[in-house]
């Protein structure tokens, strides 16, 4: 509560497709990547490191999305995972099914499809707790 606020997005941003692009295919990248024109694709960011998508207000994906952090206020149409932080801004709008660990909705976003908590604990640590070994 009073410790260091960690898992934020980094605001840097390495990539940028800008408005009135359509970018047809899908796109790995690393670090972070802003999109306010369109993808027909998927979009995953590459490695373990730390990874941020901003989808601006008028932006669009057709794909499925999976990163580390991201904050949308655009339309997605696919599924979204964000491992660590995922921030649903008034105009997002998403069709799909969103997988996260944490997650801030903000009110007028809209989600049509279901939400799912995935820790960031490892699935083999999960599972060895479960059992009680």
């Amino acid at each position: 509560m009073f410790g260091k606020k960690s898992g934020k997005p980094s605001r840097r941003i390495d990539s940028l497709i800008g408005a009135g692009t359509r970018v047809c295919g899908d796109i790995h990248f690393r670090g972070g990547l802003r999109v306010d024109g369109e993808v027909i694709g998927n979009v995953q960011a590459d490695g373990n490191d730390a990874s941020t998508l901003v989808l601006s207000e008028h932006a669009r994906i057709e794909g499925a999305v999976t990163v580390t952090h991201a904050m949308i206020n655009g339309a997605i149409n696919g599924p979204i995972t964000s491992s660590e932080f995922l921030e649903l801004q008034p105009q997002a709008r998403i069709v799909g099914d969103v997988v996260y660990n944490r997650l801030e909705v903000h009110l007028g976003a809209i989600v049509k499809g279901q939400l799912e908590h995935q820790s960031a604990v490892p699935r083999a640590v999960e599972l060895k707790l479960a059992s009680g070994s």
